[in-house]
């Protein structure tokens, strides 16, 4: 295992093709691969395969399928973890399911807990349970998604859920964009950490548009790096030392 004073994030903030895994796969790893070697971390947005769809009987993949292998053998490729949200079926549920590919380690996964009602989520998928934290070179990482951004009890960060890192995967709508971009800073300083929230931008098939904003927080609620409304990759360090010392 590599450990690294400073983590190497890579946000990418994307346009999604409309229920089509294959078309952005291919788009993402495109963006991605020259990312080898300059990153310790990629972050994809929620169900960055398809979009945010209610239409889990034509575009569930199972546990293994096509994305899980694909971001297990792009973690590889790149030497940095990959997280990013995919729509799962595991037997008769289906779920909203991060991923977490590191190079050399078993394929994570949470599920998102908290579902978006105003969109009929909680109709279409079954919620998850239980955040955890990953030790990635050096920090602690702990990877949620979208609208468990609103409910700061569940990410409190306490002896059985500390890290350094929060990750928020999300496809967040522009009409409540200040509720993201504001919410990202409170989950920073509430919890003393770094903040990573990943937006998607564009309109999905429904026609709802996404303003990105994609931003790194540190643990004082400070921006490192911001991104308006247009595809890019942003990149930022997390520095474990200068948060240890905030901490003391």
């Amino acid at each position: 295992l590599r450990l690294v004073s400073k983590l190497r994030a890579a946000l990418v903030q994307q346009p999604l093709v409309w229920r089509d895994a294959a078309v952005n796969r291919a788009r993402f790893e495109t963006l991605l691969r020259p990312l080898k070697g300059s990153t310790d971390l990629v972050v994809l947005p929620e169900t960055f395969t398809t979009g945010f769809s209610m239409q889990t009987s034509e575009i569930a993949e199972p546990p293994d399928g096509p994305t899980a292998q694909w971001l297990v053998s792009l973690a590889a490729e790149l030497d940095a973890a990959v997280t990013g949200s995919v729509i799962v079926r595991q037997g008769s549920l289906c779920y909203n399911r991060l991923f977490w590919a590191a190079p050399g380690e078993p394929l994570r996964h949470y599920d998102k807990r908290h579902l978006f009602r105003m969109a009929g989520e909680h109709e279409h998928f079954a919620a998850g349970r239980e955040a955890w934290v990953v030790q990635w070179r050096g920090l602690k990482v702990c990877p949620l998604v979208c609208y468990d951004l609103r409910f700061p009890v569940f990410s409190r960060r306490r002896q059985q859920l500390d890290y350094e890192v929060l990750i928020y995967v999300a496809n967040w709508p522009a009409a409540r964009a200040d509720a993201w971009r504001q919410l990202l800073r409170a989950r920073a300083i509430e919890n003393q950490a770094y903040v990573v929230g990943v937006n998607r931008v564009g309109a999905d098939g429904l026609g709802v548009a996404h303003s990105g904003d994609s931003a790194v927080i540190d643990f004082r609620g400070h921006t490192l790096v911001e991104a308006a409304d247009e595809p890019c990759v942003l990149s930022a360090e997390l520095a474990a030392q200068p948060l240890a010392d905030y901490r003391a």
